[in-house]
């Protein structure tokens, strides 16, 4: 029987830069997607939950991050971090491993405060305010706690040591939503029925990808 189709934003991102090595990397697993930002990535979230959880120090070389660390705790309102979320197709919650779950998400830092949230994100590499990554949060948070009427989704930028954000109340969600973006999905999910995953070379090819077996790898094609 065939794998029911589930999907989160790191996926759809990676379809949407090229199907193939989408379905090399994140379906086959023949190839890892391994790079010293990404460890540094992973080594800063681990710390900033340690903080937040827990109380840890951060690490001397995270030690000016302290500040969000300390921003976060001071706000009011139920913490929730490094939280997981799943929804199925009619945008109700489930188990992170349900055979129902449809859409997979994580949350940084949330913090829920009656009517209000905010949602952190904690971001390693350089600006790029992709407002689709916030609103698939936004639309976790608002699913699984209906008090709520008024989300401020935002980027921390650590190495910049600044943030962006977007507001969403839930009729934003339904707008966001019929924008484009259920039809970027379902073409995700028509390639995983069909297991059609095209090459698509462009600039990135020539330093950031490991699927070795393509011809366009350290090539490419600029778009």
């Amino acid at each position: 029987m065939a794998k029911a189709f589930n999907w989160s934003y790191s996926k759809l991102k990676n379809f949407r830069t090229c199907p193939y090595k989408y379905e090399q990397v994140d379906i086959l697993k023949k190839y890892k997607e391994t790079s010293e930002q990404l460890a540094w990535g992973s080594k800063v979230h681990a710390a900033l939950e340690a903080a937040l959880k827990h109380g840890t120090p951060l690490p001397a070389q995270m030690q000016p991050w302290q500040k969000w660390v300390t921003m976060v705790k001071r706000l009011p309102g139920q913490l929730l971090v490094e939280q997981k979320y799943a929804l199925m197709r009619d945008f109700q919650p489930c188990e992170y491993f349900s055979p129902a779950v449809w859409y997979r998400a994580r949350g940084d830092a949330v913090v829920v405060d009656g009517e209000r949230a905010a949602a952190l994100d904690w971001k390693t590499g350089r600006q790029k305010h992709d407002s689709v990554q916030l609103m698939l949060l936004a639309t976790c948070v608002f699913a699984y706690h209906p008090e709520v009427k008024k989300i401020k989704a935002t980027f921390v930028w650590l190495p910049d040591d600044c943030t962006t954000s977007d507001d969403y109340t839930p009729d934003d969600i339904a707008k966001a939503w019929k924008n484009g973006l259920l039809d970027e999905v379902a073409e995700l999910e028509q390639a995983a029925q069909t297991q059609h995953y095209p090459k698509r070379p462009s600039g990135l090819c020539v330093n950031f990808c490991q699927v070795l077996d393509c011809e366009f790898l350290g090539k490419g094609t600029p778009r």
